[in-house]
Formats: structure tokens, C-alpha cells, sequence
């Protein structure tokens, strides 16, 4: 396989799943640790991807692009994962709703709750949820990253701590065997976090695809999160590891 063909198999995966790995990368393609490596180089000085500890990822400059394709991933799982989630908000709720494609669903899913207030990160989230108008919508105050619409920094954490809300919603960009909720970015992480440890409740929302991925950076594990709301099928022992933990698993 010639190495610009091995190129765009490898962006594409990339694109399919965030981060893609040295090792993985070179079982798949049947070569060499030392070619791939060489591989992500190459890539990584062209700006097609950005190198990462044991793999490389989509770099932040084309998140526009990955962004508007996961919104087409799994739509009608993620509609339906946005309903059940939203069946579990009751009128004149507060909710926090962080960045991601699952989270805008669940936003639309709210349009006919009454008397809510949300707070969130996420301008899409705002701007979707205007169309309710006895929502009371805050936004959340930072650096507007454009390509995601997403909001982050220190104000946006300062501004969280604000608040105690009845349900933080998130998404995230993986789940991990043991349970671990992860991402890409580290100012979204610090977000997240803040906005756990501000809510009475914390339910996650989370097709299927997301456990096919990975992501370098922990924001949590399913032992912190009250209910995970999914279309997909979890694996016995993670099931048996949420029944002890009290973590509801609701399946869509």
C-alpha cells in the first residue's frame, strides 16, 4: 500500500474517531511501528493532524469540519437518546447542557418543557432553545471557539460556579471500557467538571459510536454520573460495575 493512499486511511479514520494510535495504526495497515510514526509526521506538518502521546488527532483548526459531520453520525440513535433524556427533566428544572452534537439534541427535545433555566456553554444550545420562550437561556461567558460554537476559559468556569443546578447534562467524546467518560479538550474537561460538581444530578448522554472511539483526557467515570442515557448495549461487566456504583442505565 502505497503511503499516500495509507494517508487517507488514516485521515479518515481520524475523522471517524478523533484519535487514532501508533499501534493500532500499524496492526491495521500491516506495517511497522516506525513507518506509521513517519506517517503522522508527515501528516502533522501539513496540518492535517496534530500529534498527541502514542497516536495523533483531528487538529482544533478543522474541528468545523468533524463537527458538522458527527452531527450526521447516528442521527435518528441520538434523537432518541435526546428524548428519553429530556423525559427526565421536569418543568421549572435548572439544567446545564456542555458542548456536543448529542446535547444540541437534547436541547431540541426541551423546546416544549416550561419554565426552565439552562445555562450552557454551547452557542448552538442557546440559540435552538430561543425558540422556547419560557426557557430562560444564560450563556455561559468566555472565548467563543467558532468552528463548534463551543464557549470556554476561566470566565465560562468562574461563571458555572455560579450556580447549583438540578441536572447537568453532558456528552462527551468516548467512553472507555472501565467506565471512564473522556474528551479532546482540556478547557472543555475543566468545564464539565466544575458543572458535576455544581449539579444534584448528572446524567450523560452517549450513543454507541461512543464506545468505539477514544480520547486522551478523563472527564469523569460512569461512578459519577446518576443515569447514562444510550442506544447502545453495555458490555456485562461494565453493567455490573454500574449496578454497584447506583449508576442508571437507560437504554434507548
Amino acid at each position: 500500500m502505497g503511503s499516500n493512499f495509507r494517508h487517507r486511511k488514516i485521515l479518515d479514520q481520524a475523522r471517524k474517531e478523533g484519535l487514532v494510535t501508533v499501534e493500532g495504526l500499524a496492526s491495521k495497515h500491516k506495517v511497522t511501528v516506525q513507518t506509521i510514526r513517519r506517517d503522522l509526521s508527515e501528516l502533522a506538518e501539513t496540518g492535517r493532524l496534530e500529534r498527541v502521546h502514542g497516536g495523533a488527532v483531528i487538529p482544533s483548526g478543522v474541528i468545523n469540519i468533524v463537527y458538522e459531520e458527527r452531527r450526521r453520525l447516528n442521527e435518528k440513535g441520538k434523537k432518541a437518546i435526546a428524548a428519553a433524556c429530556a423525559a427526565m427533566i421536569p418543568d421549572g428544572a435548572s439544567v446545564f447542557l456542555n458542548i456536543g452534537t448529542t446535547t444540541e439534541g437534547v436541547a431540541r427535545a426541551l423546546l416544549d418543557h416550561e419554565n426552565l433555566l439552562v445555562v450552557t456553554n454551547n452557542l448552538n444550545i442557546a440559540n435552538i432553545l430561543a425558540a422556547n420562550h419560557s426557557c430562560e437561556i444564560i450563556l455561559a461567558g468566555g472565548v467563543l471557539r467558532r468552528a463548534d460554537g463551543g464557549i470556554v476559559g476561566g470566565l465560562t468556569v468562574e461563571m458555572v460556579k455560579q450556580f447549583k443546578f438540578d441536572y447537568s447534562i453532558l456528552g462527551c467524546s468516548a467512553i472507555d471500557t472501565d467506565g471512564d467518560l473522556l474528551d479532546f479538550d482540556g478547557q472543555e474537561v475543566i468545564v464539565s467538571n466544575t458543572a458535576i460538581a455544581r449539579s444534584r444530578q448528572v446524567l450523560c448522554v452517549a450513543d454507541h459510536l461512543k464506545f468505539e472511539r477514544k480520547a486522551p483526557l478523563t472527564i469523569c467515570a460512569l461512578s459519577d454520573v446518576d443515569a447514562l442515557i444510550t442506544d447502545a448495549v453495555l458490555p456485562p461487566e461494565l453493567l455490573n460495575k454500574c449496578a454497584v456504583w447506583g449508576t442508571q442505565i437507560a437504554k434507548v
